[in-house]
């Protein structure tokens, strides 16, 4: 893509020495470890799993689940392990389309790390995907990109994945309520879902009209009143920043490149693993029940419980059951989804957690050297790609 490297006009400067330095002192986000701490949170993953695998299929008409689970069909657990590792690859395809500007030092092997990484600190702090948010800013921070940059192309990232993401909810949720995919499902399930998705997209929609540059517009406040006109400007770069990332976002749709394809495919081969997940135990519910079902089921991610174990789990099972779905063919289908896309890759993810350190110790070690980690920053550049043709 032409120009992908390019930043907010006039909004980004070619960064200082002093900002340099102030980077590499950025310590990676970490968690205060204590005993009482890991104690709970291990206490907490061993009651989730007990619930999930054990407690769960042994109520009511799911008790034969367990059982199901030793019996699934090896052939689709294969293609679920196979689809998994393309929605990975599909992950660091849009990670390097949208977060890596020409000549930085993140490569395929550095995106791989960020990614993995962010993925294990997603599990372990703040729900909403923080965790992976903070490690994957400081990453980037690191290889010597300015803060203003990274928010812009963090932002324009979120909007592009969690966009397909609305849009999926939207059309699968209409669709369903009035019978165009077979069938007529219940509002709740259908339209309500739809709206959250109508009601995010027109937030973002919003933002895109703020100046991107509103921050830095001449004080509303006269002179004498300085400390006021302070508070409005930085209460003011909060909207600008997302702006500015939504419409570096825009840019990037104007002028795709392959890697934008990572956006549909990150969740195409999720929803694929979940599909073969079925196919293990049975047949299937029909392909927009399965969309619709594992969209609601991922809003549990919003929960303040790490990597939302146990209210992603019961909120696709929920939805199934709300779908007509068997709650026993839903359990087992959904445990093991669950164990491909959230547990298989923790452990490469912990493990990036720790080469990702040493990584950007390398690129400190580079910087000290005096040997450049990124490009130099032109003084002014059009706000997205494409924007000066």
């Amino acid at each position: 893509m032409p120009d992908a490297g390019r930043v907010s006009g006039g909004a980004v400067q070619q960064e200082s020495g002093a900002a340099r330095a102030s980077a590499a002192q950025e310590e990676m986000p970490r968690i205060p470890v204590t005993r009482r701490r890991a104690i709970l949170f291990a206490a907490f993953v061993v009651v989730a799993l007990a619930l999930l695998y054990v407690v769960l299929p042994q109520l009511g008409s799911v008790k034969h689940s367990l059982d199901r689970l030793n019996d699934g069909d090896a052939w689709w657990f294969g293609i679920a392990l196979v689809l998994e590792l393309l929605s990975i690859a599909s992950y660091i395809a849009i990670f390097k389309g949208v977060h890596v500007p020409p000549d930085s030092p993140i490569g395929l092997r550095e995106s791989y790390l960020i990614m993995m990484a962010g993925l294990a600190a997603t599990r372990l702090f703040a729900a909403g995907g923080a965790g992976g948010v903070a490690v994957t800013a400081w990453a980037l921070r690191r290889s010597g990109m300015g803060r203003r940059e990274v928010a812009q192309r963090m932002i324009a990232f979120l909007v592009l994945v969690y966009g397909v993401y609305m849009v999926a909810m939207i059309v699968c949720g209409i669709g369903l309520y009035v019978g165009l995919f077979g069938g007529a499902y219940g509002f709740a399930i259908t339209i309500v879902p739809a709206i959250f998705g109508v009601a995010v997209i027109g937030v973002f929609l919003g933002i895109a009209v703020v100046p991107e540059d509103l921050e830095r517009r001449p004080r509303w406040v006269g002179a004498g009143h300085q400390r006021a006109s302070l508070w409005i400007r930085r209460l003011a770069a909060g909207p600008a920043s997302l702006s500015s990332g939504v419409h570096y976002a825009w840019g990037l749709l104007r002028h795709p490149e392959w890697a934008l394809l990572g956006t549909i495919g990150w969740w195409g081969f999720n929803i694929g693993v979940f599909y073969a997940s079925f196919r293990a135990f049975g047949e299937p519910p029909p392909v927009a029940v399965l969309v619709q079902a594992y969209f609601v089921g991922m809003l549990a991610n919003l929960l303040p419980i790490p990597g939302g174990i146990g209210g992603v789990e019961g909120g696709m099972i929920g939805a199934l059951a709300a779908f007509g779905v068997s709650v026993g063919l839903a359990v087992p289908a959904v445990l093991t989804y669950r164990l491909f896309a959230f547990w298989l890759p923790s452990i490469p993810g912990a493990i990036a957690y720790f080469q990702l350190r040493r990584t950007v110790s390398h690129w400190d070690a580079s910087l000290g050297e005096g040997q450049p980690l990124a490009r130099s920053l032109p003084k002014s550049v059009p706000a997205y790609p494409g924007a000066g043709e």
